[in-house]
């Protein structure tokens, strides 16, 4: 009777398998942050040397240089980031290989310790010490000793080429506002006002598009986003001002 009923559970677990959202976090992160930082960094850009009563070929110079300084810097940023947490990954592994090699007998006690931290009674954990090492004693340490998974574990270039791809798209946004509203026909103060808040609605969608992607409150995360990307550019229309009262 036992041995039908999982019989039954393993069928429905295999025609129904789990989706965790987890898996999406390496990109997710990395494309909100670009995104986020385009549209926020460019837009305050904008709003700043708008503010300042710059001429419009100063305001589209300054919103394409930041686009192009922020993508590179966001893909440097991005590699040079993962790329330590790569090293570092690679660090722990290789000497938790030699921990192994070096005594086997300890590390299935250190492992059947872990397991029986979570609960599991130390016969159970011994047996599944042994059996995990038997078929890959590197992976059971990495995953239940590190902390490593293939869903959390560094790739410099994916979130390097992700931030900055991102970064560009965000940055776009914002700066289209500047070429197809030419301030010539249309005040600073007006520009600011409309760069403001076209860039706010932004991120609005921004932080709901991500908060869907990632199965978090959509609610929570546009509050978020909208708050600081608000704040960045009021203090730097505030610099804006006072820079070009004083000139």
């Amino acid at each position: 009777m036992l041995r039908n009923k999982a019989n039954t559970a393993m069928i429905r677990l295999h025609l129904h398998p789990e989706r965790h959202l987890v898996s999406r976090i390496g990109w997710l992160r990395a494309a909100v942050l670009g995104a986020n930082d385009g549209i926020v960094s460019t837009a305050s850009l904008i709003i700043g040397v708008a503010a300042a009563a710059a001429k419009p070929g100063d305001i589209l110079i300054a919103g394409v240089a930041g686009l192009v300084a922020g993508a590179m810097s966001m893909a440097a940023g991005e590699y040079v980031s993962a790329s330590s947490q790569s090293d570092t990954e690679r660090a722990d592994l290789a000497r938790e290989q030699a921990e192994i090699a070096g005594d086997v007998a300890a590390e299935i006690h250190e492992l059947a310790g872990i397991y029986m931290k979570r609960g599991v009674d130390s016969a159970t954990a011994d047996t599944v010490a042994r059996q995990l090492m038997a078929k890959d004693a590197l992976a059971a340490h990495a995953h239940d000793e590190l902390g490593i998974s293939e869903m959390t574990t560094a790739r410099p270039i994916q979130a390097a080429l992700t931030s900055a791809a991102t970064f560009t798209a965000g940055a776009a946004l914002p700066l289209a506002i500047v070429i197809f509203a030419p301030a010539p026909w249309l005040p600073a103060p007006w520009l600011v006002v409309i760069e403001a808040i076209a860039s706010l609605l932004f991120l609005a969608l921004l932080g709901a598009v991500g908060a869907r992607a990632g199965g978090a409150p959509v609610w929570v995360a546009t509050i978020r986003v909208t708050f600081w990307g608000a704040l960045a550019m009021a203090l730097t229309a505030g610099i804006g001002l006072l820079v070009g009262t004083a000139v």
